[in-house]
């Protein structure tokens, strides 16, 4: 990789410490290749609702106390930025709100953080404010660890017994990427701690660094000598590929077709489990496809047989491999299917059924966050409970379907939460009589128990194997975000066109479940199934070549 252009000095924010390498080394080394590129909508929309979660946050707790406060203004240079911030610590400052501190041409770090709390030293503590959750509800019972967590507007950090954290390590390399700036500038508080405060900023949940400096100096070495080009790199799989421009950009079709071309092992092992493999001295498909050996000791991703199974489906362009003779799922004489639709954390808009080929949605077109959410999840579980008592009723079997049931629970249950005892709202507990029972299907699981996918198992994978296509050949989550704040009007007038897009999408998502329902069980017997058209695992127990380097 060659060193950055133009002689220019490079820097490193704590953005770059998490997520691919061979990414970061391309944006600093071929800028030029992406002033075309177009941010992805679900990113923008991301980055847009952060930034309002921190305005907010931001006017509350200033709001709270403005004398304790400096405002560093955010239309100032970096430089000015950086000044005032020093100037403010200086000062005694008890709160910074957006400092920046100086940019360290030696070793490339730069940044900043929402909030700087003087400490009893005389030092800051970094407080981080970010739009996601960072702990979890729990009910105060004993357990191993209570995380720590301080009052807002006063840090008192105490072991906080009704939250589980949620491990983001994102957020603690950035509050460490910060510590080690304010240690530079002699601003670092009296022992190594960092604040966040998540999505539902309630509290701020406290991180003791002590034990991630060391883990992200090793990180941060790294990373800077990728970005100044004095480390090599190749492209990898991993989730984040899904939406890098670098996928198909750049020389030779991009990391896609590079990853192809060299049959990397990461195509069918992403993420971690190619490291695993590489370890061992697997580095293409091929090579894993004939290994036939006993697994690696530190595989920890599933049985390592499938690993192997999938890397020669992936050989003859198996999309689908059977674990067993037989292909199963639970079948009920009324069958309904659901699907929905939400926006960011703001709630749950559009709760799509399915019954008897018949297409029912129930929907607000009010912006999110909204009263009318919980009108509309009212008739929608209404609505399901009645089929569901009425097929009991008449001595009929019952079952509901959804496809990765998560996203189905969470706003099951946040909808029960937030409109509780608001006139057709169910209790917390009739949602989990529901979801916790057999009537309560998800076919995501099924496929999962089913099947080996070498193409990944997202809907939009496995349904068109058992033979539907979607009317909108942009559909998709990411593409429906901002579909949905054009058709609410966000940003001007509603866009009646993307309701209707909406509503076609997500119809074509629970007639998609059923049809791969009825493609994997059949009611009656047919030429077209699971069952006669997917390859089953012994039809791949033969390595297809030489053994690879670790066996030889």
């Amino acid at each position: 990789m060659p060193a950055a252009e133009g002689g220019q000095q490079a820097f490193l924010d704590a953005r770059g410490l998490i997520g691919c390498r061979h990414r970061l080394g391309l944006d600093a080394t071929y800028p030029d290749q992406l002033t075309d590129v177009r941010e992805d909508a679900g990113v923008q929309q991301r980055r847009a609702a952060a930034q309002a979660h921190r305005d907010r946050v931001r006017d509350t707790l200033v709001a709270a106390d403005p004398d304790s406060w400096v405002i560093i203004d955010p239309a100032q240079s970096a430089r000015a930025r950086a000044a005032a911030t020093l100037r403010a610590c200086a000062a005694g400052a008890g709160r910074i709100w957006g400092g920046l501190l100086p940019q360290e041409p030696d070793t490339g770090r730069r940044g900043g953080v929402e909030i700087l709390l003087r400490d009893e030293s005389g030092g800051y503590i970094p407080v981080i404010v970010v739009n996601h959750k960072v702990t979890d509800p729990r009910k105060p019972d004993p357990a191993e660890f209570h995380p720590l967590t301080s009052d807002l507007l006063r840090w008192q950090p105490m072991p906080d017994r009704a939250r589980k954290l949620r491990q983001q390590p994102r957020d603690q390399q950035r509050l460490a990427h910060v510590y080690r700036m304010l240690e530079r500038n002699g601003l670092a508080p009296g022992t190594p701690v960092g604040g966040v405060i998540g999505f539902h900023f309630d509290r701020i949940l406290v991180h003791d660094l002590t034990a991630v400096l060391d883990d992200y100096d090793t990180r941060y070495a790294d990373r800077i000598a990728v970005v100044r080009g004095e480390v090599a790199t190749v492209p990898s799989k991993v989730p984040e590929c899904r939406q890098c421009p670098w996928w198909t950009r750049g020389a030779d079709g991009g990391c896609q077709a590079w990853l192809n071309e060299h049959r990397d092992v990461s195509v069918v092992a992403p993420g971690s489990r190619a490291d695993v493999l590489r370890g061992h001295g697997v580095r293409t498909i091929d090579e894993l496809a004939a290994w036939t050996g006993p697994e690696p000791e530190d595989w920890q991703h599933g049985p390592f047989e499938e690993a192997v199974v999938t890397a020669r489906a992936w050989l003859v362009a198996a999309p689908l491999v059977r674990r067993f003779e037989r292909v199963w799922v639970r079948r009920a004489d009324v069958e309904v299917d659901v699907d929905l639709e939400s926006y960011q954390e703001d709630g749950a808009y559009l709760w799509g059924t399915l019954l008897d080929g018949e297409y029912r949605p129930f929907v607000t077109w009010d912006p999110l966050p909204t009263e009318d959410e919980g009108r509309s999840f009212a008739e929608f579980w209404t609505w399901l409970m009645e089929v569901r008592e009425q097929a009991l009723a008449a001595g009929k079997t019952f079952a509901a379907y959804c496809y990765s049931r998560s996203a189905e629970d969470k706003w099951l249950y946040e909808s029960a939460r937030r409109f509780a005892g608001r006139p057709g709202i169910p209790t917390e507990a009739q949602i989990t009589e529901f979801v916790d029972s057999v009537q309560w299907v998800d076919m995501f699981q099924a496929v999962t128990d089913q099947f080996i996918c070498p193409s990944g198992k997202g809907l939009k994978k496995i349904a068109p194997v058992a033979g539907f296509a979607w009317r909108d050949p942009e559909a998709g989550g990411e593409a429906s975000m901002s579909w949905y704040r054009l058709a609410v009007g966000y940003d001007g007038a509603p866009d009646l066109t993307q309701r209707t897009r909406l509503f076609e999408y997500n119809e074509d998502d629970v007639r998609a479940t059923a049809v791969l329902r009825e493609w994997m069980n059949p009611r009656t017997p047919v030429a077209h199934c699971a069952e006669r058209e997917v390859p089953t695992l012994a039809d791949f127990a033969e390595a297809p070549g030489t053994p690879s380097p670790a066996q030889a």
